[in-house]
């Protein structure tokens, strides 16, 4: 886990992990970050808050993933659609059975190359091959599995890849937030921190107690603070 410089910076690193963790984890504009650090008595601009999350959300994203646990090796796959300057962009995103961001990619095509890009990109990033892969009924996807010579139990019906489905959710509400995302660049530079801090502080709270919640959502701070850790 790398140590981050906050150096040079007029605020502590307190106040610059929470800026950050306030636009990452819940679905706010950079000047609803501002307004939230001013009723605290912060004077900090909404351009400021920009800049810190750019500078440092990429770094604090990095260090949760080596965090993470190994996640489990039934993957769904899916994808939406994501309009960027009037032009339509598929949105290819990897979760697990148990709700883990695995791996997304801006693409502007739904093909087999790019089935095949994201399936070389969460192979190489897990290290790993899945037992079993969940996807609809796309034909990209059997063109890039056969490719890579995949051995994984493949179910292609879209009522079995509710879990991918859902996962979409988050990004939604975050993209009707920023009115679109602007470019393909910065989306996949936004959704890298987003999804990070997603599954940081993401609990099945249908499935547990009260008191192991709490337990969990300590935890979870814990981890970021260590992972925003000014060096």
């Amino acid at each position: 886990m790398q140590n981050i410089s906050f150096t040079r910076h007029r605020f502590p690193p307190e106040v610059i992990r929470h800026a950050v963790w306030l636009y990452a984890r819940f679905t706010l504009s950079y000047r609803d970050v501002e307004d939230l650090l001013a009723e605290r008595g912060l004077d900090i601009s909404c351009e400021t808050a920009r800049r810190w999350f750019l500078k440092f959300g990429g770094s604090i994203a990095c260090n949760l993933r080596r965090t993470r646990p190994t996640p489990s090796d039934y993957w769904h796959l899916d994808e939406m659609v994501i309009v960027i300057r009037g032009k339509r962009y598929w949105l290819w995103r990897a979760v697990d059975n148990e709700g883990e961001a695995l791996d997304f990619l801006v693409q502007r095509k739904r093909t087999a190359r790019a089935a095949l890009k994201l399936m070389r990109k969460l192979l190489k990033k897990q290290g790993w091959s899945p037992t079993r892969i969940v996807t609809d009924k796309l034909k990209s996807y059997h063109v890039a599995f056969r490719i890579l010579g995949l051995t994984a139990e493949h179910i292609d019906n879209k009522r079995a890849n509710n879990r991918a489905e859902n996962s979409h959710q988050p990004v939604r509400r975050r993209e009707r937030k920023m009115q679109r995302f602007k470019s393909s660049v910065p989306a996949q530079r936004f959704l890298n921190i987003q999804s990070a801090t997603y599954n940081t502080f993401y609990f099945p709270r249908h499935i547990i107690n009260r008191p192991t919640f709490k337990q969990c959502r300590a935890e979870a701070f814990d981890v970021w603070e260590s992972a925003a850790m000014a060096a």
